[in-house]
């Protein structure tokens, strides 16, 4: 039973938060009381992304990650990398004249990461754990950060540009909350789960899986920018979401097989 509820928790936590958003969303245009923005935006943006980390952390065996390390991932991730990613876009900007978008992919897939590798070296000091599984869940939570914020900034931008239309938020709420999970929150979970594999044990395959999913994260990434229309985005979804499903089953397996009695222990950080 306790299995049951925990792979189906991601569901209870997409309803009650478009529940939630429904209410603010109603109440802010039967009021149209400015102070319940920032509620819609925060709602809005992070709703599915959070799902979708509840869902994926389900899905990583007997083994789980701890909240306060996802908490930790997420929020300092989040914010790290964004800071991180936008200082060096305008820095490269203000000195090249132009930034291409290869080069916009290769800074934020690398600023997502900071935080995680921080997170990846604490746990590995302190535990015997080696599960490339807790990697891809906690490079997951940063992902998921780092797409939240964005959503925000992006829908605040829509709200300004519209003149307070609150129609050109809902649309850029939905279009980048739904899409969240098959862009950062995938990338930044694959290069994770690949970069905490090579640190736990490092040898030449791990070094050249880790650089081949970032070059793969940075290509995803850059489709993703370059290339518009529905279409599209549907297919590059759909290849991004199934190598994190065929990452997460193969650490999964990876996991089920260890047997080491210090890995019974709980992980904490």
């Amino acid at each position: 039973m306790r299995d049951l509820s925990r792979r189906w928790a991601w569901l209870g936590v997409l309803v009650i938060g478009l529940a939630l958003y429904v209410i603010v969303l109603r109440t802010l245009v039967h009021t149209q009381n400015p102070n319940l923005v920032p509620a819609l935006l925060l709602l809005g943006a992070t709703v599915v992304p959070l799902s979708f980390l509840t869902f994926a952390q389900a899905r990583t065996g007997r083994w789980q990650v701890p909240t306060s390390a996802l908490v930790v991932s997420a929020f300092f991730g989040g914010v790290i990398g964004i800071v991180v990613a936008g200082t060096l876009e305008y820095n490269t900007l203000r000195g090249l004249g132009v930034l291409p978008l290869v080069l916009v992919a290769v800074i934020e897939e690398s600023a997502k990461l900071i935080v995680p590798l921080i997170l990846m070296i604490t746990i590995l000091a302190r535990h015997s754990r080696r599960l490339p599984s807790d990697g891809l869940i906690i490079g997951v939570a940063s992902g998921m950060g780092f797409a939240a914020l964005e959503t925000m900034g992006y829908a605040f931008t829509a709200l300004l540009s519209s003149g307070g239309n609150i129609g050109s938020v809902e649309e850029t709420l939905f279009v980048r909350g739904l899409t969240s999970p098959a862009g950062h929150t995938a990338w930044t979970g694959l290069t994770a789960g690949a970069l905490w594999a090579l640190m736990a044990t490092p040898n030449v395959k791990h070094v050249l899986e880790f650089i081949g999913t970032f070059i793969g994260a940075v290509i995803l990434h850059t489709c993703w920018d370059t290339f518009g229309g529905t279409l599209t985005y549907i297919v590059l979804a759909v290849i991004s979401l199934s190598w994190l499903f065929l990452a997460l089953w193969r650490y999964r397996v990876f996991a089920e097989h260890r047997t080491a009695p210090l890995l019974t222990r709980p992980l904490t950080v």
